[in-house]
This record gives C-alpha cells, sequence and structure tokens, in this order.
C-alpha cells in the first residue's frame, strides 16, 4: 500500500514540485485547496502523514499542527523558510515529528519522510508490553492504566517501547535515535529531548512519568514498575 501524504503549502510551485517528486517515490500526495478548510481537506484525504509550512493563509501552520494533534497523532514535518531555532523548538512543542529548513534538498526530504514513515508505521512486529498495571499497545499507540488511556504519537511508543524493553537498566540516547531511526543522520539530540518531554508530559496523567529516569550524560531508565 502507498502511503499518501498531505501537503498544506501554499506556494504552488514549491507544493506542486513537492507532489511531482514524491511521487516519483511512490507516495500519493495531496494538497490544500482551501487554506480556511484544512482540518476537513485532511480529514477526506485520510492521509498517513502531513507536511506543513508555517506561513499560510488565514491561520499559520502552528495553529494548525496544534489543531491536528487535538485528535491525531499523524506524523508531521514542518517544512519552512522561517529556519531560527525558536521556530524549531514551537514546531516540536506544538506536535511536530520533523523540522525541515528551506531551501532543502529533495534527497534529506525523502530520508526524512522515509524515516518517519517507517518508525510511525513499520516498527516491527511486537503489539504490546505488560508491565505491572501498564500496557503499552503498538497498534493503537496507547498506554492503559487500569481504566484510564493515553494516546502517544508512533515515536513516542517507540521509545516507550525500548524503556519497557530494558526496564532498570540505562537506554541511551545513541541506542534510542539508533533503533528509531535506524542510524539516520538527520535526526539530532535536540529533537529526541523534545520527544522526551512531550511523551513525560503525556504520561503525567496516569503517573508513569515519574518512573522514567534522566541519567545525566547518558539516556533514560525506566524503573518501579514491579514493586
Amino acid at each position: 500500500m502507498n502511503h499518501k501524504i498531505f501537503i498544506v503549502e501554499d506556494d504552488p510551485i514549491i507544493s506542486q514540485g513537492l507532489k511531482t517528486h514524491l511521487s516519483q517515490w511512490g507516495y500519493e500526495c495531496f494538497s490544500v485547496d482551501n487554506f480556511e478548510r484544512v482540518l476537513d481537506e485532511m480529514s477526506d484525504c485520510q492521509p498517513d502523514m502531513v507536511l506543513m509550512d508555517i506561513s499560510l493563509p488565514y491561520y499559520n501552520g502552528f495553529y494548525w499542527c496544534e489543531q491536528i494533534r487535538q485528535t491525531s497523532e499523524i506524523p508531521i514535518i514542518f517544512l519552512s523558510s522561517a529556519s531560527d531555532n525558536m521556530n524549531m523548538v514551537m514546531a516540536m512543542n506544538m506536535g511536530a515529528d520533523d523540522f525541515i529548513a528551506k531551501p532543502f534538498d529533495f534527497s534529506v526530504l525523502v530520508a526524512k519522510t522515509q524515516a518517519l514513515l517507517r518508525r510511525s508505521y513499520q516498527f516491527g512486529n511486537v503489539t504490546s508490553y505488560q508491565m505491572g498495571a501498564y500496557q503499552l499497545l503498538f497498534q493503537d499507540n496507547r498506554v492503559k492504566y487500569k481504566d484510564e488511556v493515553v494516546d502517544i504519537s508512533p515515536t513516542e511508543c517507540k521509545i516507550l517501547s525500548l524503556l519497557f524493553q530494558y526496564k532498570n537498566q540505562v537506554v541511551t540516547k545513541e541506542m534510542i535515535m539508533e533503533k528509531l531511526w535506524e542510524g539516520d543522520d538527520f535526526i539530532d539530540s535536540n529533537t529526541l529531548s523534545v520527544n522526551m518531554t512531550r511523551l513525560r508530559k503525556k504520561l503525567s496523567v496516569i503517573q508513569l512519568d515519574d518512573h522514567i529516569q534522566t541519567v545525566k550524560g547518558k539516556g533514560y531508565l525506566l524503573d518501579g514498575l514491579d514493586r
């Protein structure tokens, strides 16, 4: 099955370039027609990934990313010429999975797209992990604790799965990045840190964040689930 990509970009030349290039790699691409109805058009499309510009008519990309994250954990990559660190951090905090600064190399875009789709939808055959009263559900990207359920993103689910697998052991940042991004050089430790911060915030509802320790200079450790 070909993955569907939804492009939220108001420059018609860039939008068409993205559709043309990504289509050559087998992706089915759609772009926004009405920038006041981004969510409606995305819902009609049912994509597997969103490519989002920051500067858009009516509402900016940050707004739409935040709106999408209220109901969906679909992978989102920001594409923007606004490439300063503040915009990158804001994009990640709003729920984006990655950020590519314009002008970008299409080979980098394709590599990042492939890596994000791979870790979002093709991470092995494991369907769940059970630790104490907590259950991590891969297919649904959810964590269950008694009668409570927390939705997490595919990337956050992969990170948490490693912590579950290596409970009571330090999981290094390098190990997490290698496992999730399969050695790609496009993901840095700052991106991982933002994802961890977002994951901890979600898990605080069920107190699972209390069991995740940051081991300074090394990585992360999950402990105490069986106590």
